[in-house]
């Protein structure tokens, strides 16, 4: 600025200042979206296993706390209702006039309720109180032991590091890159492709949060951050070795994976043109509106328009501090706010699934379709096709007793291309703002499983010729 104002500077000074100020400004981009696309997109290995930076730090920290985090997570639990409960009553000012806490203590009578059942959930399962029906290794203990801690860890680290992969430039630069890919064959902006990679390389829980902070902050439209979570938020390579090791298949991973990425591309290309995600609305958040524009000018290339767009969406960042404040706000939201509901509705939904007939009965019309597409044990192989609803993993454990490896090929396989299941994912979306339904996420699930059963079916017959 001194060099501007000067009158008896040489303009060259002038010239070369400018220079080095964008100099800073792009490396303000490109150093932290270097960062943040090494521990959210690129793939590497960790104990034998494949994961991504975020997965590390979560492993290691949940490997180091593992018998504590139920019992820590417990205690959040009861917190976030009683805090809720006493905000509901008596509005303390201490809450009320601040926004994040308002926004996260402050909420209606349903979801209080629904914190309060998760908080009893935990208790009864951490103590061994109560029926089994609740505390089982295949219901409530499931969901503390095994969903709780995994989630707790991994939004620890995501939510922290998350403003890395957002807010330095990194979806703008790629969401003008890919515009021309995504928005003709998936209907969506360039940026989503991001939300993809974190989904396949690290989490789909990952990449439903990336989701709905973007929706949140005006980048995506509702039919836009719809049409995201339900069809983008692959289920990760780590997650896929370990579905296809307890069905016993490891030498079909990659076979077996590459069906998944066919069957998951062409539900994503047909699901965004039929309802109910065709009928979602094309605005955004009310509270923000519009704040994206992938549209490149004609004087310029794509790159060089993504790069500008980059390095001034890094330039709105002011300190580290309001970037590190920014992510353990959402490492409290998810905490306090989403993970109880998980214990909850999962512990639910598990429930449903384990000691009540409905999902045996839901799976009869399958039965026949199955034999239509020729899978030997129809009748053992079709309560898979619909139990993935309630959680992802209980597919491969109905179909890890059937003799055929053809259908258990083939029920690995749908229960990775579903996607939607309502203990973790369906319960990210309605705890969201994005506007989904129950019934939504129920169709969704129906259409991806008609959608896709042909092609995995097809696949499965070919490979075991």
């Amino acid at each position: 600025m001194e060099v501007s104002k000067s009158k008896e500077e040489p303009t060259h000074l002038q010239t070369d200042s400018q220079s080095e100020i964008k100099f800073q400004d792009s490396l303000r981009f490109m150093i932290p979206s270097l960062l943040g696309a090494l521990l959210f997109l690129v793939p590497v290995t960790f104990e034998g296993n494949w994961t991504i930076g975020v997965g590390i730090f979560a492993s290691y920290f949940q490997g180091v706390f593992e018998g504590l985090l139920p019992i820590f997570m417990t205690m959040i639990f009861c917190a976030s209702a009683i805090i809720a409960i006493y905000t509901k009553i008596f509005k303390p000012a201490w809450v009320i006039r601040n926004p994040y806490l308002q926004g996260l203590f402050y909420v209606s009578t349903f979801w209080i309720v629904i914190r309060v059942i998760g908080s009893i959930f935990a208790v009864m399962t951490l103590n061994n109180w109560g029926p089994e029906w609740i505390t089982s290794d295949i219901t409530g203990g499931t969901v503390l032991y095994s969903l709780v801690p995994v989630l707790t860890t991994w939004f620890l680290f995501a939510g922290l590091l998350m403003p890395l992969l957002l807010d330095f430039g990194l979806m703008d630069f790629f969401g003008t890159l890919l515009e021309k890919v995504m928005k003709p064959l998936f209907k969506l902006p360039g940026r989503s492709s991001i939300d993809a990679l974190a989904s396949w390389m690290g989490s789909g829980t990952v990449g439903v949060l990336i989701t709905t902070k973007q929706f949140e902050e005006g980048y995506y439209t509702k039919r836009e951050a719809a049409v995201i979570a339900t069809n983008f938020s692959v289920a990760s390579i780590a997650f896929s070795l370990v579905i296809v090791s307890f069905i016993e298949l490891e030498s079909m991973f990659v076979p077996l994976y590459l069906t998944v990425v066919v069957a998951g591309i062409v539900a994503a290309v047909i699901c965004p043109r039929i309802p109910p995600l065709s009928r979602k609305k094309d605005t955004y958040y009310e509270p923000v509106g519009m704040q994206i524009s992938e549209t490149v000018p004609e004087d310029q290339s794509r790159f060089r328009w993504g790069f500008e767009k980059a390095v001034e969406k890094a330039a709105e960042v002011k300190s580290v501090g309001e970037v590190t404040k920014k992510g353990f706000y959402n490492v409290f939201d998810i905490w306090f706010g989403l993970i109880p509901l998980v214990m909850a509705l999962g512990t639910l939904a598990l429930i449903v699934a384990e000691y009540t007939p409905i999902f045996n009965l839901l799976s009869y019309p399958f039965v026949p379709l199955l034999e239509i597409l020729q899978i030997p044990q129809a009748g053992d192989a079709a309560p898979a096709m619909i139990v993935g609803f309630a959680d992802m993993f209980l597919p491969a454990v109905v179909g890890s007793g059937i003799e055929s490896e053809l259908t258990r090929f083939v029920i690995a396989a749908m229960s990775l291309t579903q996607l939607i299941y309502m203990s973790e994912i369906g319960i990210l979306l309605i705890k969201s703002k994005i506007p989904i339904s129950f019934l939504d996420l129920f169709l969704i699930f129906l259409q991806r499983t008609l959608i896709t059963l042909p092609i995995v079916a097809l696949m499965a017959h070919l490979l075991f010729m």
